[in-house]
């Protein structure tokens, strides 16, 4: 089971979302119906919502990056380590989410903006899950996953 602690550091997100916790923990429900893969795991990780100067600044500290981005993500372990922990605990922290809002706002109408969120909080989980994209096959991976996460939400 996935569980998302979610925090918010930007008010511009309730213009697009009501409650983005609620949202968020509603598409949760619905992937851990799907996804049964973990079921025997409770697996934790934070989703921060953060405006374009915050996410920056992460980049610039924790990538040597200085420039803003839509979504970073920081796995708390390599993918071969993740999945030996996987095999003992039953408690994992993955890691953490930051999506920008200034990267999906100028959407044009509500639906399309929770589509574009809906893709980037999950890019940000499957990385989370070890999964990468410095490869064409690396990529390729990442994106079935990502499409079929994407699938359960709706």
């Amino acid at each position: 089971m996935i569980k998302i602690n979610i925090i918010s550091n930007d008010k511009s997100w309730n213009r697009y979302i009501k409650n983005p916790n609620n949202f968020i923990q509603r598409k949760i429900n619905k992937l851990n119906k799907q996804f049964k893969k973990y079921n025997n795991n409770t697996i934790f990780c934070t989703l921060l919502l953060s405006g374009g100067s915050e996410i920056k600044k992460l980049n610039k500290k924790f990538r040597n990056k200085n420039k803003t981005t839509d979504v970073l993500s920081f796995p708390f372990y390599k993918n071969k380590d993740l999945k030996k922990i996987l095999k003992k605990e039953r408690e994992i922290y993955l890691g953490d989410i930051i999506v920008n809002i200034n990267k999906i706002k100028n959407k044009k109408n509500l639906k399309d903006f929770k589509l574009e969120f809906n893709k980037l909080w999950i890019h940000g989980l499957t990385h989370l899950f070890g999964y990468d994209h410095k490869s064409i096959k690396d990529f390729d991976n990442m994106t079935k996953v990502e499409k079929k996460f994407l699938s359960y939400l709706n």
